[in-house]
Formats: C-alpha cells, structure tokens, sequence
C-alpha cells in the first residue's frame, strides 16, 4: 500500500517509532505484527526541536520551537517517508507517517491514546559514546515506554549485539 498520512487511523493500530537514518529493521517488525493483526501501520518521527505548549479542548497542539528547526523538522520527515517507501515496497499493510513532537516517549504514548494502538514497536540505539551519554542524560525511550503506559512495546535490536564481556550504555 502507501503512505496515506491526511487519513484517520483506525483502532488498534500498530505504531512504530523511527529516526531518520535509522534501519528499516524497524519499520519492517512492526509491518509484519501490523499485518498478523490485520491492523494499520503508523510511522512516527517525533521532532524533539519542538515541544507541546499547551493544547486546546478539541485536540489542537500549540508548539513552541526550541530552535529555528522548520526546514530540518521537515527534512527529516521526508527523509522517514522515503525510508517508509522503500522498506514497505510492495508490502499489502495500509500504513501512514506522521510527525509528533516532544519528548519521544510520551509523544509515542500521547497518540497511542489517541487512536487506541495494539502495539508499540521502537528501536535499539546505536552502540557509541555519544548515544551512551545521550540514553544516560534522558533515558531510553523503550524502557520509558514499557513503565510508563499499557500496551506491549517490542524492541527491535540493531546492530550487532554487545557481546557477554562487552560493557553495556549504563554500566
């Protein structure tokens, strides 16, 4: 199928959570339990340059910028769209992308209550010093996931897997 991002999301919904550059490992995981549930596909890219000011009664968010970040925001959703396409190539699961903003993990959370999702399905970071120090400071969104809300959240690993002397982000 393809991308149909102006249409409503029915419930029960498969939501994945992607970063540009990210493998398509992830979107494929969650297309394949998408489709053993005979249920849609979300793609999510969460902008953290942006966060929730405050939302009106009828659903409507007001953001605030933390950096002039416009033309990056909307970069990196082309960039997850044409990731989308190409990892979904000739795939029959209905699926969508879209772009929340926030903290990813409540982000992912905030519309996993909106349109009522079965499943969220995220990814591992990558190994490095840079991403150890960044999960240190803020936390794995996985494990912010799976503590903070109801639904099965799978975690896709990426990468080669640390080995049983290797020295895991937060030891």
């Amino acid at each position: 199928m393809t991308d149909q991002s102006p249409s409503p999301v029915a419930a029960g919904a498969v939501i994945a959570g992607v970063v540009p550059g990210q493998s398509p490992r992830v979107v494929r995981e969650a297309a394949r339990y998408a489709a053993l549930a005979k249920a849609p596909l979300v793609i999510v890219h969460v902008d953290t340059t942006r966060f929730v000011a405050f939302e009106d009664p009828d659903g409507y968010v007001h953001s605030s910028t933390v950096d002039v970040a416009g033309a990056a925001s909307k970069a990196a959703l082309d960039e997850v769209r044409q990731a989308a396409t190409a990892a979904l190539a000739g795939d029959e699961v209905s699926w969508s992308v879209r772009q929340e903003i926030g903290d990813p993990a409540l982000a992912l959370i905030h519309l996993a209550d909106q349109i009522e999702a079965s499943l969220l399905v995220v990814g591992t970071r990558k190994r490095g010093l840079g991403e150890s120090l960044r999960e240190f400071l803020t936390g794995s969104v996985a494990a912010r996931l799976t503590h903070r809300q109801r639904r099965p959240v799978l975690v896709v690993p990426l990468g080669e897997p640390a080995g049983a002397d290797d020295q895991l982000p937060w030891e």
